[in-house]
């Protein structure tokens, strides 16, 4: 009789969990992470842990997602951990003192108390002395305890539980330590710069702790699949450009010009590939007489370059403005692609701001003074696409000609105004390319006041929501 291991379900498992977060994961790596595994002693979980990601991540962006996954699928303890539940009759304390985190009378309850003022107020004092110490281990112990004692919640049956690592953050709040870790590193030597970013450092850390744990419990009950679908965030480059927070920001803004340099890598070596032009008919028989007639060899007439002159058009209000910058950012990183490149912003007027992307010109700089003609960009404060479109016309028509390709970024939204789409059909007729990209998901196309499908019609419109979209949009336009 055959047996089948466990372990190979949740090596699978694992595997296509990393697949639909968008890590490309090949069969031959499969084949690779299973020998290393063999190799590895299995009660050595951080060993192990190295190994699964020495044969299956190959950027190191996609380092949190997999540390995610593994922890999720591999957790490094179930339930309470050997420390086993709190005292149950310690638990009890919380009836008899009130509601939780009422501090009234509940001052002289038990240690073990799973939520009441006295106990919420032991646990900040264990968890500051821990973060000023930096003591690792006893982190990882304090971050089990408070997702079990604080971000408990009642489950959708009897006898079950629910966990919230928002719910246990909000109670126990170790935002509100910084202050006092500060004061504590300070007086062990550290600088005021360097206490406050280290302190700001190890509460990151503990809140992610706190995040993974509750997601550990979850998947206890639920499955590691259901967490891994509903709970987890995707790669920096499947993230949407919309609903990105500011350490996404800072992250992408070191993904952008690694990118930019691969992908004109990638181009140019396509671009020597293709080098050859269309077949050279009167050379090829000439040279065929000296062969019978027989054209053993082709001739081709070399391929003429035609690059074009590339401009954008870019919506840089509120909602689409990270989307509009990245962009940016990208094109001119390919400037070498094209003959000239010239950029246009606008909320209800156009600004060019081709003058920021100048060659070497710093990253983070050229955000700033993005930010900076943002703030002064519109006039009246409201995304107006038809008022912006007829100003590029009347003003900036030098910038377009037959040998130009024209994008325009924005998510069509224009506060029911005047769309202007003749304007824009005019624009598009007057360019040798013109693609529109939209941010956003095509379902939410021409809902409320999008006009998506009316610009559509004036030209081409793709969605492109994340960095990898808009990778293969320039892979292919080039």
């Amino acid at each position: 009789m055959s047996t089948r291991s466990g372990l190979l379900d949740r090596h699978i498992a694992f595997l296509e969990a990393l697949r639909a977060a968008g890590l490309p994961v090949s069969i031959s790596e499969d084949l690779d992470a299973v020998a290393v595994l063999q190799a590895l002693d299995w009660a050595d979980r951080a060993s192990l842990k190295e190994g699964y990601a020495a044969t299956l991540v190959k950027r190191h962006q996609w380092r949190p997602t997999f540390d995610a996954l593994f922890d999720l699928y591999f957790p490094r303890m179930i339930g309470e951990g050997a420390g086993g539940r709190l005292d149950p009759a310690a638990e009890g304390v919380e009836g008899e003192a009130g509601e939780p985190g009422d501090g009234g009378d509940d001052q002289e309850a038990p240690v073990g108390a799973r939520d009441n003022g006295a106990a919420l107020a032991e646990f900040r004092e264990r968890l500051e002395q821990a973060l000023l110490d930096g003591d690792q281990e006893a982190l990882d112990a304090l971050a089990v305890e408070m997702v079990g004692r604080f971000g408990a919640m009642p489950g959708r049956g009897p006898g079950l539980s629910s966990w919230s690592a928002y719910t246990a953050i909000q109670r126990v709040a170790p935002g509100e330590l910084v202050e006092q870790i500060v004061q504590g590193l300070m007086a062990d030597g550290r600088t005021e710069e360097e206490a406050d970013r280290l302190a700001g450092r190890r509460i990151g850390g503990f809140t992610r702790q706190v995040e993974a744990d509750a997601r550990r419990r979850i998947g206890e009950e639920k499955g590691p699949d259901h967490v891994a679908q509903a709970a987890l965030r995707p790669t920096i480059d499947r993230l949407d450009f919309l609903s990105m927070r500011r350490s996404d920001l800072e992250e992408m803004r070191r993904e952008i010009q690694p990118l930019a340099r691969r992908l004109a890598t990638r181009l140019t070596q396509q671009h020597h590939a293709h080098r050859r032009g269309p077949l050279d008919f009167r050379r090829t028989v000439r040279a065929s007489v000296s062969t019978g007639g027989v054209p053993l060899t082709t001739h081709h007439k070399p391929k003429r370059p035609h690059r074009s002159e590339l401009v954008v058009l870019c919506d840089v209000s509120g909602s689409v403005a990270n989307f509009a910058q990245f962009t940016l950012l990208l094109v001119f990183a390919l400037r070498d692609q094209f003959t000239k490149v010239r950029a246009f912003t606008f909320i209800d007027h156009v600004h060019e701001v081709t003058h920021h992307f100048k060659p070497g010109a710093d990253v983070v700089d050229v955000m700033t003074e993005l930010a900076a003609s943002t703030a002064h960009a519109a006039l009246w404060g409201r995304t107006n696409y038809g008022r912006a479109l007829t100003t590029f016309a009347e003003r900036h028509s030098d910038a377009i000609g037959p040998r130009t390709a024209l994008l325009v970024l924005g998510d069509a939204r224009s506060n029911y105004s005047d769309l202007a789409v003749d304007t824009l059909a005019e624009l598009a007729d007057q360019c040798r390319h013109a693609w529109w990209l939209n941010p956003e998901h095509q379902r939410h196309w021409d809902t409320g006041d999008s006009a998506a499908s009316r610009y559509g019609e004036a030209m081409p419109m793709v969605e492109c929501r994340n960095l990898t979209q808009l990778t293969e949009f320039v892979h292919q336009v080039l």
